[in-house]
């Protein structure tokens, strides 16, 4: 391939003059190998571009995208509740959002206002969301384990005025003293669901004129790189092309029943399962969480044949007892992402169940999806190539230098898939996102010769518990209002069944004397579940940190590591 390169460039018996990316386009319509080559070899790094198909994404509101899909599915199923049978069918989720449209029109909700949903499960949110956006209302999600405190904030945050729940949530609603809310079944006091479902839709919002590329329709929360949870504002646009890009790779078609057991709050939930379920015109089930047998009993009753995984749910799938007394005959592909599964599990699946895992990556800012693993010849330990219209890159983390093909560094994303931005919240919109367009992912790769992408460690200092983010710097902040703490940090202590556990390291005030215990108990009164210190609490004298104040986490976890040996 040198040999090749050289007589381009250097031959002078023909009076050609060429350019280097003449050339380059040349040997790319040749061999692919040598594009690679010339790539590396003339730039001293390589942008990536994806092998899979440029897919055309029209400019257009989510729920014209998806209404447009409806028509062609009639009265199939589209949405079914696991817990009381509830189903709606594809032609009367059109009519439903509109109706609910017209009654949030009526409450007075205009463009670019916003509702938040604190709840589990259901086949409403995806007429909510429809509603939403089809009146140009920006939905934000909250995690139905926030505390009365942690839903406050979000609620002030996200500039929220409307919050649309379920019954068993009111009582937090109640207690944050929220004005307007909206439940999904009955509560006193609350206005019902089921009278936006019976709107007539006459306030249909008038002559709603919106920008797919600047308007949001999804608020989720995520905690980035480091920090507080950050509002992650995604247009339409970016819901659309996403859309788009997984379905060039995906495995879903009309006569599939998917099962949404993994959260709406999260942009897994809200696009893998519902979105793309609803463009492709399969079956969605919706269940409001997670119960060992409940689970499996749900996949055969619904002959459920696509499954939608994070890594603990595979681990369960693949180790549990309880899994050889159900027929998972019927299911025919899995898919996991929102955390790293290892080789191991993977293997352990496919020899119990008979069922390969698919893994994809991504991030709430990017819609979620940046790659997803071959439908044939799954490269078991990687995520796959690039979807489709995207670009990647993989930089030195000390000089910003752009690196080969093999060579490990921070993985940078650029798609139509990337978010507008952080709300309110500019600076960290800049640290994500460079001048270029480029999103710093902040996690750790490489590029294989395959052009799948490998994930080997994460530069951001996110814990993922069962694929929940929990920010270190929000439980530090927590512990810090604690009268017997001096100084805190928390790193994520590695789980082979939960990913990470957040522990902490704390320094008590002079002539303080405090159990463990206390400071875990303190944690669960006052954060969700999921953020709990299951890690443990160890008591240390000082917090190593860099001359700036930076906590030094690495040597919290070099120290871990080296005490578990």
């Amino acid at each position: 391939m040198r040999y090749i390169f050289r007589c381009l460039v250097t031959n002078r018996s023909k009076s050609f003059v060429f350019k280097q990316s003449e050339i380059l386009q040349h040997i790319s319509s040749q061999h692919a190998t040598c594009r690679r080559f010339l790539q590396s070899s003339t730039s001293g790094g390589v942008v990536f571009k994806s092998p899979r198909p440029t897919v055309e994404i029209p400019v257009v509101p989510l729920s014209d995208f998806l209404f447009s899909k409806f028509s062609g599915y009639g009265n199939k199923t589209a949405l079914v509740d696991d817990t009381n049978a509830t189903s709606y069918t594809y032609s009367q989720l059109e009519q439903l959002s509109r109706n609910v449209a017209s009654f949030l029109y009526r409450k007075g909700l205009r463009k670019n206002d916003v509702i938040c949903y604190y709840g589990t499960n259901t086949p409403e949110f995806g007429v909510l969301l429809l509603a939403c956006s089809s009146a140009g209302i920006v939905l934000s999600t909250a995690n139905p384990a926030y505390t009365t405190g942690e839903l406050e904030r979000h609620m002030d945050h996200s500039g929220a005025t409307v919050l649309v729940t379920v019954p068993q949530l009111i009582p937090n609603a109640r207690e944050a003293n929220l004005k307007d809310v909206i439940v999904i079944g009955n509560s006193d006091g609350c206005q019902s669901f089921s009278n936006a479902l019976a709107d007539d839709g006459k306030c249909y919002p008038p002559d709603i004129t919106i920008n797919p590329k600047e308007d949001v329709v999804l608020l989720p929360y995520s905690s980035g790189t480091t920090g507080l949870p950050k509002g992650v504002m995604l247009t339409h646009h970016n819901l659309v092309a996403n859309l788009l890009q997984f379905k060039e790779c995906s495995s879903s078609f009309a006569d599939d029943t998917n099962l949404a057991v993994l959260p709406f709050y999260h942009i897994y939930g809200v696009l893998v399962l519902l979105c793309d379920t609803l463009q492709s015109g399969g079956t969605l089930v919706t269940s409001p969480c997670f119960e060992p047998e409940r689970y499996l009993k749900t996949l055969v009753e619904h002959k459920i044949t696509q499954l939608h995984l994070v890594p603990p749910l595979a681990i369960f799938l693949a180790r549990h007892p309880m899994v050889d007394k159900f027929d998972l005959s019927r299911i025919r592909s899995a898919f996991c992402g929102a955390a790293p599964l290892g080789e191991t599990v993977t293997h352990e699946m496919k020899k119990k169940t008979n069922i390969t895992i698919r893994q994809g990556y991504g991030l709430t800012e990017t819609s979620p999806i940046i790659s997803i693993d071959y439908l044939t010849d799954v490269t078991i330990g990687s995520v796959g190539p690039l979807v489709s219209n995207t670009e990647g890159k993989f930089i030195d983390v000390k000089t910003g230098e752009t690196l080969g093909r093999n060579e490990t560094g921070e993985l940078c994303v650029r798609g139509p898939q990337n978010m507008k931005g952080y709300l309110k919240n500019e600076k960290a919109t800049r640290e994500m996102i460079d001048d270029d367009g480029w999103l710093h992912t902040g996690d750790i790769g490489h590029m294989e010769d395959n052009d799948c992408i490998v994930i080997t460690d994460r530069l951001k200092e996110l814990i993922k518990y069962k694929g929940r983010q929990v920010a270190p710097a929000e439980l530090e902040d927590l512990l810090h209002k604690h009268s017997a703490v001096q100084d805190v940090a928390v790193i994520g202590m590695p789980d082979d069944r939960a990913g990470e556990l957040p522990r902490a390291y704390v320094v008590l005030k002079p002539d303080i004397s405090l159990h463990a215990h206390d400071i875990m108990k303190y944690v669960e009164e006052n954060a969700s579940d999921f953020k709990r210190l299951r890690g443990g609490v160890e008591f240390v004298k000082e917090i190593p940190k860099t001359p700036s104040g930076k906590i030094l986490r690495r040597l919290l976890r070099d120290q871990l590591s080296s005490l578990q040996q």
